[in-house]
């Protein structure tokens, strides 16, 4: 008999699942706003069967689908938001914390690296933005991963972040902000270098929470949804 391949579909609808992801995230589309599968689909060069997929993987996360109307980007009213970053700051003060204990030299040197590239671009040296683009990008990836917690790495970078990389992008380009969470990081950083668990932990914690002020203000502000 002859074996069947679905994994061309698959590997469609995966390619499409992380360009929608990015499209999304960086703020190709507004939260609220009304995704056509059509015009998606047109965009991508592929057929509605891998976008759905796409589409279904994104329910709950970055998107919502609603009878007779269709999928829109999901938009967070200030409670829900709030919750978000209240489990954020818990999990990711744990992933620093065991980030001290667990990280290596070379992982150590490669965050450094990291934020010094993060520093030099010309948005976030001008206060405009603070862009941190893919996760191998991201700072707070690259702790989580480091924390060696395959659980928690699950609860934060495939359900939590998604989620709340909508509201960082537009959080950061309040004044002041970018400047404020580079420095935030870079003192996450030494904490880790130091191999204090608890230095590492409160630190994570209290720029979480002024993340949280941040995209709450953003959200109260006229400009917000």
């Amino acid at each position: 008999m002859t074996a069947l391949f679905p994994i061309a579909t698959t590997s469609l609808a995966e390619e499409a699942f992380s360009k929608l992801v990015q499209a999304i995230t960086s703020g190709e589309f507004a939260p609220g706003e009304r995704l056509s599968e059509a015009e998606l689909a047109r965009q991508l060069g592929i057929s509605r069967g891998p976008l759905r997929e796409a589409l279904g993987r994104l329910e709950g996360r970055l998107v919502v689908r609603t009878p007779r109307i269709g999928v829109r980007v999901v938009a967070f009213d200030r409670g829900t938001l709030e919750h978000l970053f209240l489990v954020r700051e818990a999990l990711e003060g744990m992933a620093a914390r065991l980030a001290a204990e667990h990280m290596t030299a070379d992982e150590l040197r490669e965050v450094g690296d990291l934020l010094d590239r993060h520093a030099g671009q010309p948005d976030l040296a001008a206060g405009r933005s603070y862009v941190q683009g893919s996760p191998d990008e991201d700072f707070h990836f690259a702790i989580v991963r480091s924390a060696r917690n395959p659980r928690l790495q699950q609860l934060l970078l495939d359900e939590v972040y998604y989620q709340l990389r909508l509201q960082r992008l537009r959080s950061s380009t309040r004044p002041g902000r970018a400047q404020a969470a580079l420095a935030e990081h870079r003192e996450i950083l030494a904490a880790l270098r130091s191999r204090d668990p608890e230095r590492a932990e409160g630190t994570m914690r209290r720029h979480i929470r002024s993340a949280r002020l941040s995209a709450l203000t953003e959200l109260a502000s006229p400009a917000g949804p």
